[in-house]
């Protein structure tokens, strides 16, 4: 369904861009419309597509073990880096957290809406409050990094390794 969509988009889109650009004087305003119409349904059609996909139990469910999983990993190395930060020179903590973090973080931000299908706002608000306090003060440690801040690098690391740790344990008191 979402692939037909995608079609009538483009045929709507491309339909009009050729009314418009083939006309000498003036431009066929019906035949435009219908264009733009047909554009219009497949809008409707490819989000109506998306927004069931999301709601599949089998997404749901997928998505529901990433974000245990993705959390976990960002936790584990939340601890690793908190242990070993007065052993990691400063201007490599931005690298460990790029070669570390990203990729989880990433995992998670893209199965975070099936935590609103699953368990309601209340729940994704309760973990997602963490969960971007977390990050937020990672960024703030790729900062300090960057910059040679090591004391607030530190003291950073360590906001991050609590929230990131109140995000997973919300998240396993949300699924019970």
């Amino acid at each position: 369904m979402k692939k037909v969509g995608l079609i009538l988009i483009s045929v709507g889109f491309l339909r009009g861009a050729y009314l418009a650009a083939s006309q000498v004087e003036g431009v066929p305003v019906t035949q435009v419309v219908i264009a733009l119409v047909i554009a219009a349904a497949g809008v409707i059609l490819s989000r109506y597509a998306a927004h069931k996909s999301a709601r599949s139990e089998e997404t749901l469910a997928t998505n529901i073990r990433r974000i245990e999983e993705s959390l976990g990993r960002v936790v584990q190395e939340a601890d690793r880096l908190d242990e070993e930060k007065s052993s990691i020179d400063v201007y490599d903590l931005r690298n460990r957290i790029d070669q570390h973090f990203s990729e989880e973080l990433h995992r998670f931000v893209e199965a975070r809406e099936s935590l609103a299908h699953s368990f309601g706002l209340q729940a994704y608000a309760d973990v997602m409050n963490h969960f971007a306090a977390g990050e937020r003060y990672l960024n703030r440690v790729w900062s300090a990094s960057t910059d040679g801040y090591q004391d607030e690098a530190h003291t950073f690391i360590a906001k991050a390794r609590a929230e990131l740790t109140a995000a997973l344990e919300q998240f396993r008191a949300v699924r019970g």
